[in-house]
């Protein structure tokens, strides 16, 4: 006869929203539970708290109080300096988190969705200890992120970028993939980690604005082979791997002028312009960069 995992369930008055740190919580559930063990978490959404608010308010009065209420839960709480006072006035009650950030959270907590529904305005998530907490201080947060990245010769540096996407989105990149595939610009197809305002942003490629400083540094070229996270690297072929790290990544990189449609497309593309500028730096990335600028500007290829 075979004995289920041991549960823990989250009583439906004590929503995830209401913890006061949220991961902390989650990291001593991951303790509590021996590998293979699930957690149900009941929490509010952010996409639940605003129908809530349309709904309850005529228009366009709704628009104006969705907006308010939008800045002090969803921007104040993310501002560094400003965060501290936002949870010493709330206590970290009735914390508002999309969807896509509470996932992250789990998995960043190592935890495995395996059933999400829908409940009481919220949702109830399902989730199965798989690994031990990342305990990662520097997660996607704040509005300006700094991501570690595997930059010449396998030393991994660290980028800056502005957010486009729900805080812990980096932990869920291969729940994503596995659910939803690739959109044919080096992205997932109907990616919901994406945010409203960050859509617009990588529509303009304003996300990469503060990668103008690893430019200064030195730390990346105009043009190159993407700077990817070291768990995205080793999804590379091993004797790619190697030939990568011979090349400093760039800004620009060689999927917006190729718009690969599968992961083996985007690393034989970046192949592909690896082994031309090896030949000729200058002539091959000036051609590249015309290709970019064309498919930028004209067919409105956006930054991933």
């Amino acid at each position: 006869m075979e004995v289920a995992a041991p549960r823990i369930a989250l009583s439906d008055p004590d929503l995830l929203n209401h913890q006061r740190w949220v991961n902390k919580y989650l990291e001593d559930m991951n303790r509590r539970l021996p590998p293979g063990g699930t957690l149900t978490v009941h929490v509010a959404t952010a996409a639940g708290r605003k129908a809530r608010i349309m709904a309850g308010w005529p228009r366009p009065l709704n628009t104006f109080i969705y907006a308010g209420d939008y800045l002090v839960h969803r921007v104040w709480p993310k501002l560094p300096g400003l965060r501290t006072l936002y949870f010493a006035l709330t206590k970290g009650r009735s914390r508002v988190m999309s969807e896509m950030e509470v996932i992250g959270r789990l998995y960043a907590c190592g935890f495995q969705l395996l059933d999400s529904t829908s409940a009481g305005g919220g949702l109830r998530l399902l989730v199965e200890k798989t690994g031990e907490p990342a305990f990662d201080p520097h997660a996607t947060y704040g509005p300006l992120i700094r991501l570690r990245r595997v930059g010449k010769g396998g030393a991994m540096i660290t980028v800056y970028k502005f957010r486009t996407m729900s805080p812990y989105s980096e932990f869920i990149q291969a729940y994503i993939h596995e659910r939803n595939g690739y959109d044919g610009e080096g992205g997932y197809k109907d990616d919901t980690r994406i945010t409203t305002v960050g859509a617009f942003m990588r529509r303009y490629w304003l996300d990469e604005l503060p990668m103008v400083w690893n430019l200064l540094k030195g730390d990346l070229k105009l043009f190159g082979v993407r700077p990817v996270s070291r768990p995205y690297f080793e999804m590379f072929p091993p004797a790619f791997q190697e030939y990568r790290k011979r090349f400093l990544p760039g800004l620009i990189p060689p999927i917006v002028v190729d718009r690969p449609d599968t992961f083996e497309d985007i690393w034989l593309s970046e192949r592909k312009y690896l082994e031309a500028y090896e030949k000729a730096p200058l002539r091959t990335d000036l051609r590249y960069c015309w290709k970019a600028v064309y498919n930028i500007v004209v067919r409105r290829v956006r930054s991933s």
